[in-house]
């Protein structure tokens, strides 16, 4: 509200009587003046306080008032911070160290994948001992924990330290990689918990709390804000919907809570962006909505049942589109189909694209993952696919998902086109041990990209396979020097790799 008073200049004391009454008589007519406009307004805008120390929350009709959270969070603040959000949560985030037993064949350490730390290092081929250090929340009063699956994979031996010192060995419930969540079991009574948040209602720019065990520092508590929300896309786990956050997030905070100022449990913290490998201000959490109801079926099951068809799929672009006779940008591109896999019975092959899913659009692969995955095991399903501009309908059963199963470079003649700054290599022993490829690969691996290159840029790495250039095979070096010659300066290249034995379909366009 703006201010009506103005301090008058100090009189002067050489003033006689006369002046002063003089001037106090005109203080008090304009505060007459003023009263009554007060009054006025206040009339016609009707009441809007009693006194000075009116509740600050008061606002006018159109404004926007403040959430139930926002207000917290500003009490909160207010009164000194978020120590009793952190005291009532801290007790129930843990510590994990997981023991892995590895056969060093190249020499040096092998990181482990939580980046925890590695005990010292060994000659090659000698099997040893690595240890690393993670972080999870307690779930119930009877010891069942959840972690990251990267936290726990492959471990043979898992202990969980409480905040309050006391150590007690951990067997896994049930891992789902495909969320990168898991469930240990602790055999321990009276734990304290964190009850669970709706991330549902979480808004950009409300603020978080991340607990967790970074760098072996036990309940270490940051604060930060929601950066983003439903970030999928990370290349992390299958299924992606996950909380942004600039609260630090270090290695071995992996599985530890994200909590909002309720101190509630809105997020299992999983992964950060960074080119150190240290907290740059990007962090990820998975959020609590798809976290619980996951967490709850492992502790029942002991794993999730999920729908299956046995294809990969990837999103359609505008820039794609054109390429399958297509006018928009809508749709799932399949990119692998499994042998002898429902999709493969039912017809399906790659390079089609699948518009409908029981008669209704499919905007997405994202979209049509989620479909499949939540269907009845046995259901059989409706796919209107295209291809070549042609439309057919296919059916499809619904089967249980399977468990997941845990070189001489060549210098192409240099020429300004999309693939300029490319080297290749032969799919050859050498190249497999190398890059890890799969034996029945044929093709020409990446084995070198100069950086900022138009196939970096467009999202191609050293260890790609490719296999197709604009439609043509590619089964050996010799095969893409011959197309590669044939590339126009200005020309689009649509390229088919393999990359952890999946198809990828990317466009490269001429720089």
């Amino acid at each position: 509200m703006t201010a009506f008073w103005h301090r008058e200049p100090t009189m002067r004391r050489s003033m006689g009587n006369e002046t002063r009454e003089l001037k106090v008589s005109h203080l008090l007519w304009l505060m007459r003046i003023a009263g009554l406009a007060m009054a006025t307004w206040i009339g016609c805008a009707g009441i809007l306080a009693v006194c000075m120390e009116m509740n600050t929350t008061a606002a006018w009709a159109g404004e926007r008032t403040q959430s139930a959270p926002e207000q917290l969070e500003e009490k909160t603040v207010k009164e000194g911070g978020f120590a009793d959000v952190a005291q009532s949560v801290t007790p129930a985030v843990v510590n994990i160290t997981a023991t892995i037993d590895i056969i060093d064949s190249r020499g040096g350490g092998v990181p482990l994948p939580f980046g925890g730390f590695g005990e010292g290092q060994q000659p090659p081929g000698i099997s040893k001992r690595q240890k690393g250090s993670g972080s999870g929340v307690i779930l119930s009063s009877d010891g069942y924990i959840v972690t990251n699956n990267h936290v726990i994979a492959q471990s043979r031996d898992l202990l969980v330290t409480l905040p309050d010192a006391r150590e007690f060995p951990a067997r896994v419930v049930g891992a789902d990689p495909e969320t990168d969540l898991a469930v240990i079991k602790i055999q321990a009574e009276h734990l304290p918990v964190i009850p669970w948040g709706n991330s549902s209602s979480l808004a950009v720019g409300q603020y978080v709390l991340a607990i967790g065990n970074p760098f072996g520092l036990n309940s270490t508590v940051t604060l930060g804000i929601v950066s983003a929300l439903d970030r999928g896309g990370m290349g992390l786990a299958r299924f992606e919907d996950f909380i942004q956050t600039d609260a630090a997030i270090n290695p071995g905070n992996s599985g530890g809570a994200l909590v909002n100022t309720r101190g509630e449990l809105v997020g299992i913290n999983t992964a950060i962006a960074s080119q150190s490998g240290g907290y740059q201000g990007v962090g990820f959490a998975v959020p609590s909505s798809l976290a619980q109801p996951v967490l709850d079926e492992l502790i029942k099951k002991g794993k999730i049942v999920r729908g299956y068809l046995g294809l990969g799929v990837q999103e359609m672009t505008t820039e794609l589109a054109p390429w399958f006779s297509l006018k928009s940008s809508e749709g799932a591109l399949v990119t692998d189909v499994v042998p002898g896999g429902p999709a493969d019975k039912a017809g399906l092959h790659r390079g089609e694209v699948i518009l409908r899913y029981q008669g209704k659009p499919v905007k997405d692969g994202q979209m049509l993952l989620e479909q499949v995955t939540r269907a009845t095991i046995g259901q059989q399903i409706e796919l209107g696919v295209v291809e070549n501009g042609k439309e057919r309908m296919v059916r499809a059963v619904i089967h249980e998902q399977p468990p997941i199963p845990q070189a001489r470079r060549t210098r192409t003649t240099r020429v300004e086109h999309a693939l300029a700054g490319v080297e290749v290599a032969d799919v050859d022993q050498a190249a497999i041990q190398e890059y890890g490829l799969n034996p029945a690969t044929k093709g020409a691996v990446v084995s070198f990209l100069e950086e900022g290159c138009a196939a970096e840029l467009a999202g191609i790495i050293e260890g790609d396979v490719i296999i197709e250039l604009n439609k043509h095979p590619v089964q050996s070096v010799s095969e893409y020097s011959a197309w590669y010659q044939r590339l126009k300066k200005a020309q689009a290249v649509l390229v088919v790799l393999v990359r952890s034995s999946r198809h990828l379909y990317v466009l490269v366009k001429s720089s």
